[in-house]
């Protein structure tokens, strides 16, 4: 591991410390414990169902925007997606991403920079519709108060991120709509700003990075990425559903998809493998806030967590193993060689 790798390493580690206190300040072990106990663990199967098929609706949303680069069906790309899963929850900085990158190299020979622009731009339409989630329920927000035992200004945090996500957005359509243009900005930049032995190289990575942007160039594109990102979200958001009914308690839908929303918008802050601390801190909160008791309310954060991580994990490192990769070298001697 490099020094910037174990630096962020345990960067992550202790913001998740933090976050962890804030989980576990006042909640009482023995009524956790008693929640835990009582649950209704059976509502996990068609949490789990649900949630599978939000993962083959990323597999064919992924499928739609590599067409113009390669045409690659779905149930070639579930397993690839998978693989992405388990990278995310088992190593730091979302590695996975680059990881579901490598792995689509070597089974269909797409260049590594042009599919990791189609994964940027999920992750740019996945933040928008998380924003939408928030936005959709911001009188909701003003319940959030110290009470909830996890302080901050989220109405802050969500203009933020909306500034970032939606900038993004306009910024990765604009270059996919006038890619001529773009790629005269990348080499006036070039020319003045990078050494010459690294320039043809960064070029070279920039005009694939360009092509993975292709399928964003007609609005309709862009509209099908769109509505496709919602559809993945609100199945996800039924897995919220479906786990909440194992617990005495209940919130609306949509109070589960601000929760939703807000606990993966805390996922984007470095933290430990899996987004220990960052999820459960601000799911408890947001429930909390609702005035679901704090112990029922951690007891079914945790679950859904562990929900949400255990059967993509274990799948996604069944398809690894298939695909004879090995966990550190060998995929890091392929991202040098792409």
């Amino acid at each position: 591991m490099s020094a910037m790798k174990r630096w962020q390493f345990w960067l992550g580690i202790a913001i998740s410390l933090v976050f962890l206190y804030f989980t576990l300040r006042g909640l009482g072990l023995e009524d956790f414990g008693k929640a835990l106990q009582q649950a209704n663990y059976w509502w996990l199967i068609p949490g789990v169902a649900v949630y599978f098929m939000g993962v083959w609706a990323r597999a064919w949303r992924w499928h739609y925007l590599l067409r113009p680069i390669k045409s690659v069906s779905t149930k070639t790309m579930f397993p690839i997606v998978a693989i992405g899963y388990m990278g995310n929850n088992i190593y730091p900085a979302r590695a996975g991403e680059v990881l579901r990158a490598v792995v689509l190299k070597k089974r269909e020979g797409v260049p590594i920079s042009a599919s990791l622009a189609t994964i940027i731009v999920e992750r740019v339409f996945d933040g928008v519709v998380m924003l939408a989630f928030v936005f959709l329920n911001l009188p909701e927000l003003a319940q959030l108060t110290s009470d909830s035992g996890f302080v901050g200004s989220i109405q802050s945090l969500a203009l933020w991120g909306s500034a970032a996500f939606f900038g993004a957005l306009v910024l990765f359509l604009l270059a996919a709509m006038f890619p001529e243009r773009t790629e005269k900005i990348v080499l006036w930049g070039a020319e003045r700003f990078i050494p010459l032995r690294y320039r043809q190289r960064l070029l070279d990575m920039a005009g694939k990075f360009l092509g993975g942007l292709e399928s964003l160039r007609s609005p309709r594109e862009a509209l099908m990425v769109f509505l496709t990102s919602v559809v993945i979200w609100l199945f996800e958001t039924g897995k919220y559903w479906f786990v909440m009914h194992a617990f005495p308690f209940e919130v609306s839908f949509f109070a589960l998809m601000l929760m939703n929303g807000l606990v993966n918008l805390a996922t984007t802050i470095p933290s430990a493998p899996g987004y220990v601390g960052t999820f459960d801190a601000t799911g408890i909160a947001v429930l909390v806030a609702y005035g679901v008791d704090r112990a029922v309310g951690s007891a079914y954060t945790i679950v859904l967590h562990v929900a949400l991580w255990f059967p993509i994990t274990i799948l996604g490192a069944y398809y690894m193993a298939r695909e004879g990769l090995k966990w550190g070298e060998e995929v890091e001697r392929m991202r040098k060689e792409a």
